[in-house]
């Protein structure tokens, strides 16, 4: 028999020794749990809310006090008079020294790592007494720094590489220094005659797509016994069974087999379908079934078949080798983003808001998350509900971590427990030893480094023993021996816009690799969240002001968006315009990096860049920082237009200027010729028949003509389609021929004029452009019927258009539109309520 009872009831806190949070012997009650020391005190309001104005500076000191927890809970002899009682702490936060009724029965160090402590010798009938007592992570950090020595990193306090716990919480490029301490994760007694210590359930498929199932089972004790073994499918049916199996030295085993077609196989969203199996495992003692006919333990986990592979093969026609996902033979282009912890206070983070978030990933026609390597293993939920690719790093990150012998101890166990953990999940298709260790110590010019042992030895090790799921040193990580930043080889973290050499983003087409598994443009956030951080200071409303600086964790991110900014656009300085300004900008860096790299996906044997994840999906905080969706799940503009990239059918435009010189010995004897390309793109595994429309309009004289042409776009892959003189541009002899400003719109329809994508292409940089009057643009929003809906239209081509109301905020189905006449776009929104819509759109004359 067997019982869980989570304790989570009637806990009390303290400061030790008392101090700004408590007073000296002063206990608090707690509001919810799990929970952490901030949270607490947020909700008590002993402490203003750090997300605030300055207030992040006002809340140090609870990362460098001592803190009590305490709970008191009544145990029935009934308990008492299992075999076992087991205390099980799924996390603690992050020092902390357990008693239970005055004894020592644990002491944590690791925040990632689930404790479970025999207790039956130390529980009474009747009320018992838990203490956990928290000692600072930040001080701890200090004292083992000094013992074991200081080691390079980037973000943060350097003492973070000699602890445990999550990383961001040390402060970040885009994250506060909060420093969380606390019962993060359950608490709960678990009582049993007879416990499963660990099921490895393997599920391998084959090319043929047959599947073989192999389940190992391992008892707590080796108690002889016997096992079933069951295997339901995705409709609860049980189609294979194994009954009576020997529970031999705590151990037994099984396997089954399910014919190719006869297994339903999992998929990635936007490829397939995510059925999920259930093998349920029961095991009885030596004597068989106790007294209510119940087995002695029993556990159930989900699981799914997918062949899921890492291709590192040889190109065609180019140096290195692919870097590609592959699922079910299905070579996947995988696009989407990198993940951070949703919130500096997780335990915030509740089943809905990870659904809520992971439904922006799959609106937003992405199919894959890289959980980034300084936040947390996540939490059960995200990985539950998750139906994209999960590339996950274990978690260390931007650092020469130490590797001495305490500290390996503790990475042996969290890894060993975090791959267990993860295993069963089909979207984890990759586990990667680090976040940027490798590029770090190429900064240092170092060759070897302490944690080379826990990278290259005792995480591959571990991975090859507990699971199937593919194993890579670190992100970024090209092949042993051969630099981080070599494009050929494995993955790039691209920085060289914004960071590095600080590039235009109209150079992403080379600044390509095999797959881009970081690269980004910071933007503001909506401006209700930079209004939310203001906390009403009207004085402060401006993009320079020091709590909007506050509120930008990046170095030097004032000359970067300035850079950027002066080089694209003429801008202003008033709120509303630089959250606009910055907003446009990210749109368009990031659409046209997927954009190009979407194009390098040529086909098999020519996946020159197989994947890009953009940093950064979320943010932990209301902030200004690369993410494309803020702290309050509102979407930037970026995020509409990636979406538009990403969408199953796209079509791509680029304007090259040629230059040929008619005389070799001359340096003024030439002529520019102005080239167009246009290539279309197909993610879907069957060819596609489309028209392409290709439209042109001169902006300063009103010219406008059309060409069209019948195409076919073939599978999952990209295909070049028009490459011509621009039409409507005349050869230019001198450089003081100023180019006429054609722009261009690129359509694809299908035999029922049904538009398939859409691309405008304007001459860039856009601060060269004489923009129309607005009364000449005709310009028109009309709310629809539904009252949730509008349409745009102009005479005109418009160029970044946002939409917005007064009030609260609605939820678009687009932002960061350009409009062409004759093609009118219809955009959800819903709450619109009749409000009437703004917008904002570049030469739109308010700034």
């Amino acid at each position: 028999m067997s019982a869980v009872r989570f304790l989570h009831n009637d806990w009390i806190f303290t400061q030790l020794g008392g101090g700004q949070g408590t007073r000296c012997g002063e206990w608090l009650p707690v509001n919810g749990f799990p929970t952490t020391v901030h949270v607490e005190l947020l909700k008590l309001k002993r402490i203003p809310d750090p997300f605030l104005g300055m207030n992040e500076w006002e809340v140090q000191w609870i990362g460098e006090s001592d803190w009590i927890f305490k709970n008191n809970f009544i145990v029935t002899n009934t308990e008492l008079a299992a075999r076992h009682v087991d205390l099980v702490l799924e996390g603690l936060d992050t020092y902390a020294t357990v008693t239970l009724n005055g004894r020592e029965i644990l002491s944590a160090e690791n925040q990632f790592v689930i404790y479970r402590v025999s207790v039956k010798q130390d529980l009474q009938p009747g009320p018992n007494e838990l203490v956990i007592t928290f000692t600072s992570a930040f001080k701890k950090g200090r004292q083992l720094e000094k013992e074991h020595g200081k080691f390079h990193l980037w973000n943060g306090d350097s003492s973070r590489l000699h602890v445990r716990k999550a990383q961001y919480n040390y402060g970040w490029d885009w994250g506060p220094v909060l420093m969380t301490v606390g019962p993060w994760k359950p608490i709960f007694l678990h009582t049993h005659d007879l416990r499963i210590a660990d099921v490895d359930i393997r599920c391998r498929v084959s090319e043929a797509l047959d599947v073989n199932i192999t389940v190992d089972l391992a008892l707590c004790e080796g108690s002889p016994g016997s096992a079933s073994v069951l295997l339901r499918d995705p409709r609860g049916k049980v189609i294979r069974y194994r009954d009576a199996l020997p529970v031999e030295i705590g151990r037994a085993s099984t396997n089954f087999h399910l014919s190719s077609g006869e297994a339903e196989l999992w998929y990635p969203v936007h490829y397939g379908k995510q059925p999920l199996y259930a093998v349920e495992v029961a095991v009885k003692d030596a004597v068989g079934l106790i007294l209510d006919g119940r087995p002695m333990d029993r556990r159930c986990e989900k699981v799914a078949f997918r062949r899921a592979r890492v291709l590192e093969e040889p190109l065609i026609d180019q140096p290195g080798k692919t870097f590609l996902f592959e699922i079910n033979n299905i070579r996947i282009f995988c696009a989407g983003s990198n993940w951070i912890p949703a919130d500096s206070f997780l335990t915030l983070l509740s089943p809905q808001k990870y659904r809520s978030w992971l439904q922006l990933v799959v609106d937003g026609n992405q199919n894959m998350v890289r959980i980034w390597g300084g936040g947390i293993y996540e939490a059960d939920i995200f990985y539950d509900i998750c139906d994209v690719l999960v590339w996950q790093d274990f978690m260390f990150g931007c650092g020469q971590y130490p590797a001495y012998d305490s500290f390996l101890k503790l990475v042996e166990v969290e890894a060993e427990q975090s791959v267990k953990r993860l295993r069963y999940h089909p979207s984890v298709v990759i586990l990667a030893g680090n976040n940027e260790d490798y590029q770090l110590a190429e900064s240092l010019n170092l060759v070897e480094f302490p944690a080379r042992q826990i990278y290259e030895s005792m995480l591959p090790s571990i991975v090859g023993e507990f699971c199937d799921i593919h194993y890579h040193r670190g992100s970024p990580y090209s092949a042993p021996g051969v630099p981080t930043t070599d494009p050929t080889l494995g993955d790039l973290h691209q920085w060289n816009v914004w960071h590095g050499s600080q590039q235009p983003w109209q150079n992403w087409h080379i600044l390509s690799g095999r797959f881009i598994s970081e690269f980004g443009m910071q933007g503001y956030p909506n401006v209700r969240t930079v209004d939310h951080w203001l906390d009403g200071r009207a004085d402060e409303r401006f993009p320079q002001s020091r709590l909007n600086n506050q509120h930008n964790k990046a170095a030097g991110f004032e000359r970067r968006l300035e850079l950027y900014l002066v080089e694209n656009f003429r801008h202003a300085f008033d709120m509303d315009s630089y959250v606009y300004y910055t907003q446009i900008m990210q749109a368009e860096a990031l659409a046209t990096a997927y954009r190009f790299w979407r194009r390098n996906w040529c086909g098999k044997g020519r996946e020159y860049t197989a994947g890009a994840l953009v940093w950064q999906m979320n943010d932990c905080w209301p902030t200004t920082s690369w993410a494309i969706v803020d702290y309050f799940l509102r979407p930037k503009p970026a995020y509409f237009a990636i979406a538009r990239e990403l969408a199953p059918f796209t079509v791509g435009v680029t304007r090259k200027e040629k230059k040929t010189f008619t005389d070799e010995l001359s340096a003024s004897s030439f002529i520019i010729e102005t080239i167009l390309e246009v290539w279309g793109t197909n993610s879907t595994l069957v060819e596609k028949k489309a028209r392409l429309e290709i439209s042109f309009f001169d902006l300063d004289c009103g010219w406008s003509d059309k060409t069209s042409m019948d195409v076919v776009l073939t599978p999952n892959s990209s295909i070049e389609l028009f490459s011509d003189r621009l039409l409507g541009q005349p050869t230019r002899t001198k450089l003081s021929e100023i180019p006429r400003t054609i722009i261009v719109s690129a359509r694809l329809l299908d035999e029922a004029g049904i538009v398939l994508g859409r691309l405008s292409n304007w001459p860039e940089p856009y601060k060269f452009i004489h923009f129309p009057s607005v009364k000449d643009l005709g310009l028109s929003i009309t709310t629809e019927h539904d009252g949730e809906s509008v349409e745009l239209a102009a005479q005109m081509p418009v160029k970044g258009i946002v939409l917005d109301v007064e009030g609260d905020d609605i939820k678009w189905s687009d932002q960061a539109i350009d409009l062409f006449p004759g093609d009118p776009q219809i955009v959800k929104a819903v709450g619109l309520r009749g409000r009437e819509v703004k917008v904002r759109f570049l030469g739109d004359g308010l700034s």
